[in-house]
């Protein structure tokens, strides 16, 4: 016998196609959903600590301490202890603000804990420390530390040292000694500024040298312009009109303190009538 038989129908279906579109958002697409919202993060970061607040905690901690080394340096090392890399800018601005202070111990012992951990080995940093001696009164060790430099430094001294060293011998009297350095500088060709002339000049006057300092003014002789900072801008200016300047500033200053004066005169004159007046009142 014969069977027939019908085939199975085929059933295809199409296969949808999910396209997934980028929007600048960064949103996801989803198939049935649409759009994933993006929730806000539950976490939040730590505030970051800057160095100024670093450095008013460093200088803080460094004045509640003693004189004593061991202790000074404990405390520096305790503060950095948790440092990934030695906080140069932070130590920077905390010998700023200590030197604004005129705290000239903690000046030195800071700066030689961070010369001893091997950091801050540049010449601003030593010619702060110079200062910090020198205001200390340790001029022993000041000089020790410029012959250190000098001999280091031969030909690469800046001349704010040579200007420093003159100034210290100067305000001393050790004429001597500020005589070396001057001479050092005119060997290595290092131009004196205009202070150290004069600061020169005077002692020359002071003992009686005339010749050698009509020999320095002619090797020297004032400069005819100056540049000077008005608003934040570098003006050039001559010296006759910087002088006239400032005797104007000068005269403005002291008339403001006269007439501060003068009010103050007035105040106090008026107190002492207003009592007579009630003293009378009370005696009448």
């Amino acid at each position: 016998m014969l069977r027939c038989r019908y085939a199975l129908p085929i059933i295809t279906k199409r296969l949808e196609s999910v396209k997934i579109t980028q929007s600048p958002r960064n949103t996801v697409v989803c198939a049935a959903k649409g759009p994933r919202p993006r929730y806000p993060r539950v976490w939040k970061s730590r505030k970051r600590i800057g160095t100024v607040s670093k450095s008013a905690k460093l200088v803080t901690c460094v004045m509640e301490l003693s004189n004593v080394k061991e202790e000074v340096y404990g405390a520096l090392d305790s503060f950095i202890a948790w440092e990934l890399e030695f906080p140069l800018i932070t130590v920077k601005k905390a010998l700023k603000i200590l030197q604004n202070e005129q705290e000239w111990k903690r000046i030195i012992q800071v700066i030689k804990w961070m010369l001893s951990k091997g950091q801050g080995r540049t010449m601003g940093t030593y010619f702060t420390l110079l200062n910090a001696l020198a205001e200390d009164g340790r001029l022993d060790e000041a000089e020790d530390l410029w012959g250190k430099l000098f001999s280091d430094n031969l030909e690469s001294t800046p001349r704010i040292f040579f200007d420093k060293m003159i100034s210290i011998y100067h305000h001393r009297g050790m004429h001597e000694k500020m005589f070396e350095v001057f001479a050092d500088m005119e060997e290595l060709g290092v131009k004196p500024s205009v202070s150290v002339v004069s600061m020169v000049g005077n002692v020359f006057l002071q003992l009686g040298m005339l010749d050698k300092y009509d020999k320095l003014k002619k090797k020297y002789p004032p400069p005819k312009w100056e540049y000077r900072y008005i608003k934040g801008k570098c003006v050039k200016i001559q010296v006759k009109q910087l002088q006239e300047f400032d005797k104007i500033v000068k005269g403005v200053t002291e008339d403001k303190e006269t007439e501060k004066n003068l009010s103050l005169l007035d105040e106090e004159a008026d107190a002492s009538s207003n009592a007579f007046a009630t003293e009378a009142n009370i005696t009448s």
